[in-house]
């Protein structure tokens, strides 16, 4: 069965309860009387409760509430969050500067919004060193806390460690704080355009108004 409403000639009733293009109700009126009206208004007749006894039809420019619906469903998906989780492999015996690194992603996910999954990977003898591993964790953990929250703690998982870190912040929020800070640059370059432009406009006025050019004929 088709998701689109039955408009104008296609509803097949003998009575509508009919409701006006402001809201308006108008009560229950023959078929024919709700189709001479649509055509007054210029507008669609469009049966919004099909369950109804009878229908429910409202007088509308279908096409336009279409066309709004479908921006308004656009947007909804743009802004809708989605769950992700990122994931970040880690030594035990890791180099400061690569845990930098390292942690510096992680801090990057969290401000996102994003789960980060931490692994760490033990070779050869490091398994029997699982107590690194879960050092390192802890540790990471305390450095990114004011971001982000143990949301599994650290457990062993075969020659690998598991811990994953939820955000604090919600995904929405990420996006929203992110949209707005993009926004705030773009003004902010639009803003020394501006000023750009004025200092040319009082240099041009000054040489008017001044001696004329020293290399001048």
């Amino acid at each position: 069965m088709s998701a689109e409403p039955r408009i104008n000639d296609r509803i097949r009733v003998p009575e509508v309860r009919l409701v006006g293009p402001s809201g308006e109700q108008v009560g229950i009126v023959p078929l024919a009387k709700a189709l001479e009206l649509a055509q007054e208004y210029d507008l669609d007749l469009v049966e919004v409760a099909a369950n109804a006894r009878p229908p429910v039809c409202k007088l509308m420019d279908y096409g336009k509430f279409k066309y709004e619906s479908a921006m308004k469903a656009r947007e909804a998906r743009k802004n809708q969050a989605h769950t992700v989780i990122k994931e970040m492999k880690l030594r035990p015996k890791i180099d400061p500067h690569d845990y930098d690194t390292k942690k510096g992603h992680v801090v990057r996910f969290l401000k996102q919004g994003d789960k980060v999954k931490i692994t760490i990977m033990f070779r050869g003898r490091e398994q029997s060193r699982p107590e690194l591993g879960f050092r390192l964790l802890q540790r990471l953990a305390e450095d990114v806390q004011d971001l982000g929250f143990i949301e599994s703690n650290p457990k062993q998982d075969g020659r690998n460690m598991i811990m994953v870190l939820g955000p604090h912040k919600k995904k929405t929020e990420a996006m929203a704080e992110a949209r707005e800070a993009q926004a705030a640059r773009k003004t902010g370059r639009l803003g020394e355009q501006g000023e750009v432009e004025v200092d040319t406009e009082v240099e041009t006025e000054t040489d008017l108004d001044g001696e004329a050019p020293a290399d001048a004929g």
